[in-house]
């Protein structure tokens, strides 16, 4: 697979996630709401199921209960005080007439003391039908009294036999009249509440619905302009500081764009102000460095006849001349540096490449600067990398001058390949650097003490080592060794032809809304 494609599916990736984790706050808000209105439906459903199932109930219960009532006042009451079985047959079966359609079971005693028992529908409806503890309830006799002036009460019970619902009943004729129980079918009321359950939850279900939709509908108004602000935020972060967001409305959201926008505006100004800053001290700084070339080139010519010179002059003025001649090599050195900065930090540093011999690289390197005998070069021959063999000896030069300077000898260099990257360690067997200063080792003009703000170098050697590297796409890093002294690594790629061939880019800015 090519990297382009790799590219394309890293994209693609990020683009899938970031619709997901939208989607996921979209689906949070639609669950949020659609179980707020599930609770109502089933709420205001429970509730409207259950007033209902009270008043149909009740209805038909006090219906049914009422004609049991007056039935046995009119139809068993005018029996006989001792009915025979026929007599309380043919009662029940004219009470079951009734039109709340019901069974009815009569008992009463013949003149033997034999209780006799009448009833309506033999087949569905006997004493078993009746709880014994209805049937204990109605045979139970009351004292009469102010607040009770019946000896026997009708009394009721709701019972369910084979998945039926059935309302029983049951009273005494006063006077030791007969015992009658009635059972009535309430599976009529059953199914006419099981239709409304049904259209109940047919509600509910069209409720949870529409609060879906609705919740969507909201998401969107909201999630919208959330979208938008992150958009807008993401490429203000890529550096598309003209980014603005259109407002309409007075309401939180526009608020937020308002200051999204005001912020924007802020950073856009502050940073056009330190870019142009920025630029005033480059220029600063490039123009008084060419400006010194001239006179340090007049100087450094006078300097060196006075060092060939130097043996030839009074014994007094000697140390005087030779310190003018190192001063001016250090302050030439110092411009050079300023101009190298100025160059990178303007982006006009460019790269010119060779095929290198690492090996020889580093030889030459420390051959032309009479290192030899205080440098161990661990490298084997034949490893080339296509680099810029003038920015890389300058590289190699700091990090080899570094160590010796700080570290002391014997440096040991090391060059090892990592798949397709070269490592190049620089060694020393110093004390190593204090853990305060390791952060800042590479900052321009750090100096690792207050009370020694002068040394012989710039303070800029270790920070133009680090730009060369990281114009080549590399990297140097410092840390201390646990056995003793510092060591820093230099990792280039072994071609760095790309950073030559990558074009500058710089973000695009657009006009308009996110």
């Amino acid at each position: 697979m090519t990297k382009a494609s790799d590219g394309k599916r890293r994209v693609w990736s990020r683009k899938v996630l970031a619709g997901l984790r939208f989607t996921s706050l979209r689906l949070r808000l639609v669950v949020v709401f659609g179980l707020v209105a599930l609770t109502a439906a089933v709420s205001a459903s429970g509730i409207a199921y259950w007033l209902n199932r009270e008043a149909v109930l009740t209805r038909t219960q006090d219906a049914a209960l009422n004609d049991f009532e007056e039935e046995m006042q009119n139809r068993a009451g005018s029996l006989p005080p001792e009915p025979t079985q026929d007599d309380l047959e043919a009662a029940a079966v004219r009470m079951s007439q009734s039109s709340q359609r019901y069974s009815v079971l009569l008992m009463g005693e013949d003149p033997n003391g034999k209780t006799v028992v009448g009833n309506s529908d033999l087949d569905s409806f006997t004493l078993t039908d009746v709880p014994k503890s209805l049937q204990k309830a109605v045979n139970e006799k009351r004292p009469l009294e102010k607040g009770n002036k019946d000896e026997y009460h009708l009394f009721w019970q709701r019972k369910t036999a084979d998945g039926t619902p059935y309302l029983v009943g049951g009273t005494r004729v006063m006077g030791d009249g007969p015992t009658g129980y009635m059972l009535k079918s309430l599976e009529p009321e059953a199914e006419d509440l099981g239709s409304l359950a049904w259209s109940l939850g047919i509600a509910t279900g069209l409720a949870l619905i529409g609060a879906a939709l609705l919740a969507q509908a909201a998401a969107t108004t909201v999630l919208k302009p959330v979208h938008r602000l992150g958009v807008a935020a993401r490429r203000l972060g890529e550096g598309k500081l003209n980014t603005r967001l259109r407002v309409s409305g007075t309401d939180e959201l526009a608020e937020l764009s308002r200051t999204f926008n005001r912020t924007a505006e802020n950073l856009e100004k502050k940073v056009a102000d330190m870019s142009a800053r920025e630029e005033s001290s480059r220029r600063f700084v490039a123009d008084m460095s060419h400006e010194l070339r001239t006179p340090l080139t007049a100087i450094t010519a006078v300097s060196e006849v006075l060092e060939e010179e130097a043996d030839s002059l009074d014994p007094m003025i000697e140390p005087a001349v030779r310190l003018v001649v190192s001063e001016t090599r250090r302050l030439n050195d110092l411009v050079e540096n300023l101009m190298e900065v100025t160059r990178f930090d303007a982006g006009t540093a460019r790269l010119v490449l060779d095929d290198v011999d690492i090996a020889d690289q580093i030889t030459a390197c420390i051959d032309t600067r009479a290192w030899l005998d205080a440098v161990d070069l661990d490298a084997e021959r034949g490893i080339t990398a296509r680099l810029d063999p003038r920015r890389l000896d300058v590289v190699l030069a700091n990090l080899i001058g570094n160590a010796l300077k700080h570290g002391g000898s014997p440096v040991r260099v090391q060059v090892r390949l990592e798949g397709d990257d070269l490592l190049i360690r620089v060694r020393d067997h110093g004390p190593g650097i204090p853990e305060e200063v390791l952060p800042h080792v590479f900052d321009r003009f750090y100096k690792a003490s207050a009370s020694r703000p002068r040394s012989e170098g710039s303070g800029l050697g270790l920070s133009i080592a680090l730009e060369n590297a990281h114009i080549h796409g590399g990297e140097i890093t410092a840390a201390n060794l646990a056995e003793g002294g510092a060591v820093f690594t230099l990792r280039l790629p072994r071609d760095a032809s790309h950073m030559v061939d990558q074009p500058d880019e710089s973000p695009e800015s657009t006009e308009g809304s996110a």
